[in-house]
């Protein structure tokens, strides 16, 4: 049976400038990066505290999602307090915190503009 979520994989167009965002404002951790083909290295990334982790990694045939909606909602304790955390490392938000009847929700981009919701319960 399915037990997890292993990784989910993000289109992007420069695998080391991405790298950069996630590792460095985001403050997730280096699992794999490796040699793949001659385009790209399979970049896998850790998600502190977390079981499933993130791929940097577009498959040929794939450019036209980057920069679109991924469809990722990462959970936080405190969306507000993370939001003024990532502003102030430069994260662009699309969406500001909003609080609705199921908790709170902000939309942030990556550097290739690939959007996620970040989230509490």
């Amino acid at each position: 049976m399915i037990k997890s979520i292993k990784f989910t994989s993000i289109p992007v167009r420069d695998q080391d400038k991405a790298l950069a965002f996630y590792t460095g404002k985001l403050g997730f951790t280096v699992f794999t990066d490796q040699h793949f083909n001659g385009k790209q290295r399979w970049i896998e990334l850790s998600i502190p505290g977390a079981k499933t982790g993130l791929t940097l990694f577009t498959p040929d045939g794939h450019e036209d999602r980057i920069g679109s909606f991924t469809g990722v909602s990462f959970e936080c304790d405190d969306v507000q307090k993370t939001y003024e955390e990532l502003s102030a490392k430069g994260v662009e938000f699309v969406m500001p915190p909003k609080t609705e009847q199921w908790g709170t929700a902000a939309l942030f981009k990556d550097v290739d503009g690939n959007q996620f919701v970040l989230s509490s319960r």
